[in-house]
């Protein structure tokens, strides 16, 4: 396991326009909670208007049911919306129970997975065995870990090689809060990386010369307080 050269660039929840403005990006990820951001009224009617602005690149779409029999219904549905969409399944439910059920039903529908907030290595290795010939991808969310005080770095790492040797899954890492996730991505042998497209915009920075853009941040500076008036 190592330092990935490469690794896909997907937009977590971009908007229609941002879609289209975007071209150099590799796939696209949403969620309930991003649908919610973007003021969706009607999730199928949308999930269609955003599906076909995708040029057929992977998208991944999520259940909004919160049980094994709805959450199957409502994958089978999203599922035939495109042949690019990933249906996107909370690897546990609000219970804290796993999916494993659900997954397995749409696996053997043959239904392309995207197994969603993962966290702990050990629910990796609850649904592996269900999903190791699908290609299905796994997102961990790493930023969340930070969030609480973890190594995320390591943890995914630690997943990474477990799901490289033991099946033909990839890996997203997910909930970014800096450019600089794209780095540690690779570091940790991610073969997918989600951003916002703010975030994503950003990685063009990589390699300025730290003194020019110290030297941009200080005219930022200055340039507000001009245009703002301000005088003491």
């Amino acid at each position: 396991m190592g330092n990935k050269e490469k690794i896909d660039l997907y937009l977590d929840g971009p908007t229609l326009q941002e879609i289209e403005a975007f071209k150099n990006v590799d796939g696209y990820t949403f969620n309930p909670s991003l649908y919610k951001k973007l003021k969706v009224t009607n999730y199928i009617e949308f999930t269609k208007e955003l599906i076909n602005k995708t040029n057929n690149r992977p998208t991944s779409i999520e259940v909004i049911a919160n049980d094994d029999k709805n959450c199957t219904r409502q994958g089978e549905i999203l599922s035939k919306l495109g042949n690019n969409v990933y249906v996107k399944i909370p690897v546990i439910f609000t219970s804290g129970r796993s999916s494993k059920k659900t997954i397995e039903s749409l696996v053997d529908k043959n239904i392309k997975l995207n197994i969603t907030a993962i966290f702990e290595i050990s629910q990796v290795k609850e649904i592996l065995p269900i999903l190791k010939d699908s290609k299905a991808i796994l997102s961990i969310f790493s930023g969340r870990i930070f969030d609480i005080g973890l190594d995320a770095k390591n943890i995914f790492s630690e997943m990474a090689k477990y799901i490289h040797e033991n099946s033909n899954c990839r890996t997203l890492w997910a909930s970014c809060r800096m450019s600089y996730d794209y780095i540690l991505a690779q570091q940790s042998s991610a073969d997918i990386i989600t951003m916002s497209p703010n975030l994503a915009k950003k990685i063009t920075m990589f390699g300025k010369n730290p003194l020019e853009h110290s030297k941009d941040t200080v005219k930022g500076f200055f340039d507000d307080a001009k245009s703002t008036g301000f005088v003491f």
